[in-house]
């Protein structure tokens, strides 16, 4: 399943497969051997360890997907069918050598790990959302729907977060930016971090957390568990989607309703996605300080509108969502992907009432390519922020 030195032959693991099938019973390298000597030809004990391994690793953890996500820094493993395995290392996409023998050997894979997250994955429901065991984020498409075959989907959580350190070194920050960012987490001002998928905000989010005082309960609650930030005293709540009979959902906006009711100095949302945003920019009007969260948009010119097409969803009219933006964030924080595919933080924003009452995003601090920062026409409000 894996180009290169080493690699194993399609008939040797077939020969293996169809005699386990045949007689039942544990995976071990003796049977393994057994199996191949069948053939009736010399087998070496290097074939016989590497047929072992690719089995195993195909009853075991993610198959051969396993040694990607095991690698430094890695967050995204993504497959394209059977010939196409890419995995981000935070500087873009990169082609792996790892292969597939067949579209039947990627449908395997993708159902096995399904199950192992209690969802069923077939022609009847084709598609699953969910977390495994570990914490790795799995989504996956069965073919046909997908092309050019079954895709697969692994977000790896990061076992240890970032410091703001760390983030200035990796270019993600200026140093100056960065101790804006810190004034902006003592100073307790609520804050959003936008941007797209795959471009930082929750590991932007964690980083900055970290720096939140250790006196201080950090109540997170997340759709999937992401955010690991490395502070003493952190409370999570995590939802759930419904079971394979379509019960037993808890979803997000639940979560916040319940962590209002648990102390929080700090309430966290991982990823606002829908009807929660109703109850965090609800709690945030009503002296839940420094509270913060991820949202998805292009731009943070963009957020106000993001804001309002939640909001109406969760039945909150557009004056009141405009209102309720205003009062209760103080500073958004939009993160994306340079050309060269490395994550940045592009812009500081405040939000401004206009004369129609609807909320717009003024820039504060304009972030260039390679890290400084220039202000710009909010930078006297987000400092009369800092100062309040």
């Amino acid at each position: 399943m894996t180009a290169g030195p080493g690699a194993v032959a399609s008939s040797d693991l077939e020969l293996v497969r169809d005699r386990l099938a045949r007689d039942p019973g544990d995976l071990t390298p003796h049977r393994v051997a057994e199996a191949l000597r069948e053939s009736g030809r010399p087998v070496g004990d290097a074939t016989v360890l590497a047929v072992y391994e690719t089995l195993r690793r195909d009853v075991v953890g993610a198959g051969p997907l396993e040694p990607l996500l095991r690698l430094p820094h890695v967050t995204d493993v993504l497959v394209n069918g059977c010939e196409r395995v890419y995995l981000d290392r935070g500087s873009g996409l990169e082609l792996t050598p790892v292969r597939f023998p067949d579209e039947e050997s990627v449908r395997r894979l993708a159902q096995r790990l399904a199950a192992l997250g209690g969802r069923r994955l077939d022609d009847a429901t084709p598609y699953a959302d969910l977390r495994l065991p570990d914490g790795t984020r799995f989504h996956a498409v069965l073919a046909p729907l997908a092309r050019p075959g079954t895709v697969v989907s692994l977000r790896v959580p990061r076992r240890e977060s970032f410091s703001i350190g760390e983030l200035v070194s990796l270019g993600m920050l200026g140093e100056d930016v960065a101790a804006v960012l810190e004034q902006i987490v003592a100073a307790r001002l609520a804050f959003l971090v936008s941007g797209g998928t795959g471009t930082g905000k929750t590991t932007l989010l964690a980083a900055l957390l970290a720096r939140v005082d250790p006196a201080e309960r950090l109540v997170l609650v997340e759709d999937a568990s992401e955010l690991r930030p490395d502070h003493p005293h952190v409370v999570a709540l995590e939802g759930r989607p419904p079971n394979i009979e379509g019960r037993g959902e808890i979803p997000v906006r639940t979560l916040v309703r319940q962590a209002l009711r648990m102390r929080p100095d700090r309430l966290v949302v991982g990823e606002v996605r829908g009807a929660e945003v109703v109850d965090l920019l609800a709690a945030l009007n009503t002296g839940h300080e420094g509270g913060c969260g991820t949202l998805h948009a292009n731009s943070a010119r963009d957020v106000p509108a993001r804001v309002e097409a939640l909001a109406l969803a969760a039945g909150l009219g557009r004056d009141a969502a405009h209102s309720q933006l205003a009062a209760a964030v103080d500073v958004v924080l939009h993160v994306g992907r340079g050309p060269d595919g490395t994550r940045r933080l592009r812009e500081v924003a405040v939000p401004t009432r206009g004369a129609d009452g609807l909320v717009v995003m003024s820039s504060a601090l304009a972030v260039g390519p390679d890290g400084t920062a220039a202000p710009g026409p909010a930078a006297e409000g987000l400092s009369a922020r800092l100062c309040r």
